[in-house]
This record gives C-alpha cells, structure tokens and sequence, in this order.
C-alpha cells in the first residue's frame, strides 16, 4: 500500500492540508489578538475581543488542529512513512501542539482584570509558531535524508531502554 494514491488517500491528503492551513492561520493570528488587550479597559470591547479570540481560539484552531492530527494519523500507514525526515516532522508538529495549549493557557488568563500580553510575549510566540509551521512545511517538501546512526547509534539497539531503566525485565513464564 506504500505510496498509495488511491480516492480516500487524496480526500484525506486535501483534508490534511485543509485543516493544517486552518490551524497554522489561527495560531498566527492569535499573539496579534491577544496583545490587542493591552489598549482595552473592562467594557464591552474587551468583552467583543475576548469572545473573537475565544472564537478563533475554540472553533477555528482547536478544531483545525484535531482535524489535522486525525486526517494524517492514516496518512502514515497508508504512505508507509517511516523515515526519519517523518520523526523530525512528528517532533515539529508535537511542539506546534505544545504551543497551541500555551495559547489555551494564556487566553485563559488574558481576559481577566489584570490580563497582560506585552510585545515580547507576542513577538515570542509569533516567531515560536512561523519557525515551526515553516520548519514543517520545508521538512515535509525537501524530505531530506537524516542519518539517526551518525547521532543516535544505539537508538534502535534492542533492549538500548535498559540503559535508562536498570535490568527491570520480568521472568517470562
């Protein structure tokens, strides 16, 4: 099945993609957002703000970011992607998720009376989120070939884990 281009491989590629622009576009927009708090008092235009951030936030990205995660679940063992280029891109989009909760975490607290996001928080998790959404999209399109045995040469040995956890292993029966 590896390289399949079958009909429900090319749904769930354009799928995959869709939701990935969402979710990429949301996360951009986001820092700018929240540091429009800054010039707001309590009133109705903080009010208006939070519930456009709140809405970009709970019904664009979080939902794009599902959406995509689940459309290129399948899309691995469809394409036998195994490579490490795949291992790397995964990382990058594990961090890309990390940083999606960092943004939950800070419009949670943003809104309240003393919320702050000052322009080195923004300009932070701005760069944070272009670096990453073009680190993955390069990774995905130049595919380039990693060697793990130049820098992790016993990371596949069998057993290599015992290392870390002591001789735990149980007598088999």
């Amino acid at each position: 099945m590896a390289g399949d281009t079958g009909p429900l491989t090319l749904l769930l590629k354009f799928v995959h993609l869709a939701a990935i622009a969402i979710w990429s576009a949301g996360l951009i927009v986001l820092p700018f957002m929240f540091r429009q708090r800054r010039t707001l008092d309590l009133g109705w235009e903080l009010d208006r703000l939070h519930r456009m951030t709140r809405f970009v936030y709970v019904e664009i990205a979080s939902p794009a970011a599902f959406v995509a995660i689940a459309s290129g679940t399948p899309l691995i063992f469809l394409q036998a992607t195994f490579q490490e280029w795949f291992s790397t891109k995964m990382v990058l989009v594990a961090a890309m998720a990390m940083l999606h909760v960092v943004a939950g975490l800070v419009l949670g607290r943003l809104f309240l009376a003393d919320g702050r996001f000052g322009r080195v928080s923004c300009v932070t998790l701005s760069t944070a989120y272009i670096v990453l959404i073009t680190a993955i999209i390069w990774i995905v399109l130049a595919k380039p070939h990693i060697d793990s045995n130049r820098f992790a040469t016993e990371l596949f040995t069998p057993g290599a884990l015992g290392q870390f956890f002591g001789d735990t292993r149980t007598p088999t029966p």
